[in-house]
């Protein structure tokens, strides 16, 4: 079982979120024992930037079990193609394509997405198992 990690439980961890922490830091643990677990560029990237360096980063990412795993080619044509869908239906701003690709690569690559926004992925990657820590 391959589970992708969004930024939202990453950052509750290691930021030790007083009201999501001890859910989703719950949530990693189970879901590292039923397999391995992965994170995109973007989650990546948005949450390395929580970080002073390089070095932090990746030891906090290793004491988790938390793995790299870039987006291949189908998995970024459907980020594209959702966020176009997105936009086309009058969708703000407030989504970035990173939201998308986020959702894609778990789609696509993984066999599930540990997130707190379970909505905008149920709504958007219906076909996409979504796990909420706070559920």
């Amino acid at each position: 079982m391959i589970t992708a990690v969004d930024t939202n439980v990453l950052l509750d961890v290691f930021g030790a979120d007083e009201t999501f922490g001890p859910r989703s830091r719950s949530a990693l643990e189970q879901s590292l024992g039923e397999g391995a677990l992965v994170v995109s560029d973007a989650v990546w990237a948005e949450t390395v930037a929580a970080f002073p360096d390089h070095k932090a980063a990746t030891d906090a990412f290793a004491r988790l079990g938390v793995g790299y795993s870039a987006p291949t080619h189908e998995a970024a044509t459907r980020a594209g193609m959702a966020w176009r869908s997105y936009r086309a239906a009058g969708g703000p701003r407030t989504r970035v394509v990173a939201d998308f690709v986020i959702g894609a690569h778990a789609l696509v690559q993984a066999d599930r997405l540990l997130t707190r926004d379970r909505g905008f992925y149920r709504r958007y990657f219906t076909d996409l198992t979504v796990l909420d820590p706070t559920a």
